[in-house]
């Protein structure tokens, strides 16, 4: 009897692995640089089996980019739960800085971002992001010009992270790292914002 050096593993667990592994493909070279033979190869199993598991490469990549807004978009709602304006902003905020060093998720996001020229993507993106602004939105009380300012700075902190500018020593890498408070938000008001 031959003995196999690869573990067995249920359906749920291959397809867990595949979603770990495809995250880390996916976030390296994007929705139409990875390669499912790659993938496939990488799991130890058949490009056939990755497909009957998900159908598509579109739908792995579809799959893999909800779970990184759900990692980033639950946590933040988590975060802000006790709380609410200024200091719910100030926990979504400091949840947001721990969740940038997951960098695969981050990168996965900034790819999903880029294949927004994809209708059938773009509208999963359009969701993921209408879930952000409004669990922003209820759990902070801000008016939606605060909301978009948070937003925005999250997205240029996203670059920075992308970038590793804890790497660079310069002025702008230095003022991209800066910490962001949630005071900053305070003169941003329906009625200043006309």
């Amino acid at each position: 009897m031959k003995s196999s050096s690869v573990e067995r593993m249920s359906g749920q667990q291959r397809r867990e692995q595949l979603l770990e592994l495809a995250a880390e493909e996916f976030a390296r070279a994007g929705l139409h640089g990875t390669s499912t033979e790659a993938l496939a190869r990488r799991a130890g199993i058949t490009q056939t089996y990755v497909f009957r598991l998900f159908g598509s490469k579109k739908a792995l990549f579809v799959e893999v980019v909800r779970r990184a807004f759900d990692r980033l978009i639950d946590g933040m709602d988590q975060a802000a739960e006790q709380n609410s304006g200024r200091d719910a902003l100030e926990a979504m905020g400091e949840f947001y800085d721990r969740a940038l060093t997951d960098r695969t998720a981050l990168l996965v996001q900034l790819q999903a971002f880029a294949a927004c020229g994809d209708p059938e993507v773009r509208e999963v993106v359009r969701e993921e992001m209408d879930r952000m602004w409004t669990v922003t939105a209820e759990r902070t009380g801000l008016p939606p010009v605060a909301v978009k300012t948070f937003l925005a700075y999250g997205m240029l902190l996203n670059s920075s992270a992308a970038l590793q500018t804890d790497e660079v020593d310069a002025d702008w890498a230095r003022g991209l790292r800066t910490r962001i408070r949630a005071g900053l938000f305070d003169h941003l008001t329906e009625e200043n914002n006309q």
